[in-house]
């Protein structure tokens, strides 16, 4: 155990299946943590690391962004915090906002938002409002474990096909099935499509990386039933890890096409703020013998940084390995028929429900 580690975090807490190894403070904390023993015994069954959830009302839903590589500019988020646990989440220092930490609080005190379909009902009947597709999943998964509970991501698709407002879903959680009911409708107006993130076909490695996501093998059973139910698939190999899944590149693109998916994305490893720290931790823990190969060849697709923020090289990073993972996934896509492009979703028939327009007078 790394003295991180047994500093921030309980040592009598049970950390099976969890992501990050710690829990050091979020960087709008005015002091950091320590563990300190307290000189009580801790009854076995209260060891366990569990999640917490709490609730908030937000003042809005959709959350807006101008980044130029990106492809769509507005995004809504049912939940806070991602109990599915992947070590290399880019969303993880979103958690500091809430005076919380990265580590192991970002997988274990989540934050549900009840409220969000009304609060999202009322955005989309602005007058002001003017349709794009809203891409929800971007950020923390709305299929993660809690949701069963919750229903809050379904009750935000209700709104959104009530709307007849297009919208685009990342995900790796098999509960998206339980939608397909909405999905489907949606789709045959061509208002949905979806991204299946598969990182490695490799199970035990999948449970290391994400540790409460489903299986590969499960995803991509979730990615063949959306596609038998006319809903457009895409297979996301995303993030591309140096060194740990990217000898997989082509089996994982083949794994896709197989199950239905109609195109194919990527993105490598991003390591921004405490992501960065977490990462290197987890490779000491899990992959000790290549934690320094790994890193070298992060730092030189980023200029010898860790991570690198400006637009264009964020997603993809540069140089010689950098190309040589590009063209590795070009000629595979191509190959596959995945480099496709797929049509815009619809907004010709967004409406807002019960409101006349005026053609209709007519």
């Amino acid at each position: 155990m790394n003295d991180s580690m047994s500093d921030t975090v309980d040592p009598r807490l049970r950390r099976a299946g969890r992501g990050a190894q710690s829990n050091a403070a979020g960087r709008y904390e005015r002091h950091g943590r320590v563990f300190e023993e307290d000189g009580w015994d801790v009854a076995p069954e209260e060891t366990a690391l569990r999640t917490q959830v709490s609730t908030e009302t937000p003042r809005r839903m959709i959350t807006y962004n101008r980044s130029p590589d990106l492809p769509f500019d507005r995004s809504i988020n049912p939940y806070r915090g991602c109990e599915h646990g992947c070590i290399y989440c880019f969303a993880r220092p979103s958690h500091a906002w809430l005076g919380l930490s990265a580590g192991l609080d970002f997988e274990t005190r989540l934050v549900a938002r009840p409220e969000a379909p009304e609060v999202l009902a009322k955005e989309l009947s602005s007058k002001r409002y003017s349709p794009e597709t809203i891409a929800i999943g971007t950020n923390t998964d709305p299929y993660q474990p809690i949701e069963k509970a919750e229903g809050i991501m379904r009750a935000c698709l209700q709104v959104l096909s009530e709307f007849n407002h297009p919208v685009g879903i990342v995900t790796k959680g098999t509960l998206i099935e339980r939608d397909i009911d909405i999905l489907s409708d949606m789709a045959a107006r061509g208002l949905v499509r979806v991204g299946l993130s598969v990182t490695t076909l490799d199970a035990g490695l999948s449970r290391k990386m994400e540790p409460r996501a489903p299986s590969p093998k499960r995803r991509l059973q979730v990615m063949e039933r959306l596609s038998q139910a006319g809903i457009s698939v895409r297979i996301m190999t995303s993030p591309i890890v140096p060194a740990i899944n990217d000898h997989e590149i082509e089996a994982l693109l083949q794994a896709g096409k197989d199950a239905g998916a109609e195109a194919a994305s990527w993105i490598m490893l991003r390591l921004p703020l405490e992501v960065s720290p977490l990462f290197k931790e987890w490779l000491e823990t899990h992959f000790p013998d290549r934690a320094a190969r790994v890193m070298g060849l992060v730092r030189g697709m980023h200029g010898g940084k860790e991570y690198d923020p400006e637009w264009g090289r964020r997603m993809r990073g540069e140089g010689a390995h950098a190309e040589m993972i590009a063209a590795r996934f070009r000629v595979a896509a191509r190959r596959l028929g995945l480099d496709r492009r797929l049509p815009p979703l619809r907004r010709d028939l967004f409406r807002v429900p019960g409101r006349a327009e005026q053609l209709d007078l007519f």
